[in-house]
């Protein structure tokens, strides 16, 4: 009988133990559940414009939508960086090779999710022009592996066209476009456009979260700014927005 006993409880410490067990498995997995559900991405779906819509954007002049690379559109690491933002065995999109100081060194490309569906749909609203302040030798060959043969990135600015700013980097968006009313820039740093805070859209830095979503959410603002005389009339308005990145 007292053998009977041991075991009968050791069956229930191990029916406990399960138990346990089951109940944290079933905790983890439903929060990876709420987590892709709440990030879960809604592709963004166009619909054919109406009379009116067409008739007011042929009112209004073409714009010019400029885009950042680096944290903005895409986030790149190489091997000789001391810290690396991003967690080990993750995997890259692509590899840049080039040779920096007569140093060849290979940059690993992480694009930022949705960038090419982004850059598809965007394309058929503005002109889009990339500015970085990166060296040319790498913001090309990173701009070429986005446009992927589309030729939509067929205007670019680098480093040498930016006007140093202490230790950081500012962009002259007339040097672009002398028409600040159909021209702004998506970046990450507020500096870069420090001179023009009212076209600009703030967008957090991206690193390597693959549910990041804000590519897509800016898609709502993009399509209906396309139909305004001035972009700076409705941007100016969210200036409160560039101190919260």
């Amino acid at each position: 009988m007292p053998m009977l006993s041991h075991f009968q409880m050791n069956f229930h410490a191990l029916i406990v133990y399960a138990m346990k067990v089951w109940t944290c498995i079933c905790y983890m997995f439903n929060r990876q559940v709420r987590a892709f559900v709440q990030h879960q991405p809604v592709k963004y779906q166009e619909f054919p414009l109406s009379p009116l819509s067409r008739h007011r954007l042929g009112m209004v002049q073409r714009k010019t939508l400029v885009l950042d690379l680096d944290e903005t559109l895409i986030h790149s690491h190489h091997d000789a960086m001391p810290r690396n933002s991003v967690k080990p065995g993750t995997p890259h999109d692509f590899t840049v090779k080039v040779t920096i100081d007569r140093h060849p060194v290979r940059f690993f490309v992480h694009k930022r999710p949705h960038v090419d569906f982004f850059l598809d749909t965007v394309s058929k609203w503005y002109d889009l022009v990339i500015f970085t302040a990166s060296m040319e030798i790498y913001g090309a060959a990173v701009a070429d592996k986005l446009d992927n043969g589309r030729n939509i990135l067929r205007r670019r600015y680098y480093r040498q066209h930016c006007t140093p700013d202490f230790s950081s980097y500012t962009k002259d968006l007339s040097a672009i476009c002398s028409d600040l009313n159909r021209i702004f820039i998506i970046d990450n740093s507020p500096g870069a456009y420090r001179c023009f805070p009212n076209n600009a859209i703030p967008i957090k830095s991206w690193f390597s979260d693959p549910m990041d979503c804000s590519l897509l959410s800016l898609l709502p603002t993009l399509d209906a700014l396309r139909f305004t005389n001035d972009v700076r009339s409705v941007l100016s308005r969210n200036l409160q927005l560039h101190h919260l990145w």
